[in-house]
């Protein structure tokens, strides 16, 4: 995984921890959802970049 994507899905994780927790803290279920969504995206690409980081390693 290069250093932009780590940062970007560090960002992507973040932003998605603040609108979660501004929904909880509003009582708001669709923030609070979006943030969760948000998270997940990054989780699930910072998993296919692991992926195929060991793809490339094998090849290697």
């Amino acid at each position: 995984m290069g250093l932009d994507d780590k940062i970007k899905n560090a960002a992507k994780d973040a932003e998605g921890k603040v609108q979660e927790a501004a929904g909880k803290a509003t009582d708001n279920k669709e923030a609070q959802a979006k943030g969760k969504a948000k998270q997940a995206e990054a989780s699930a690409r910072k998993a296919g970049e692991n992926v195929k980081d060991g793809v490339k390693d094998a090849i290697d």
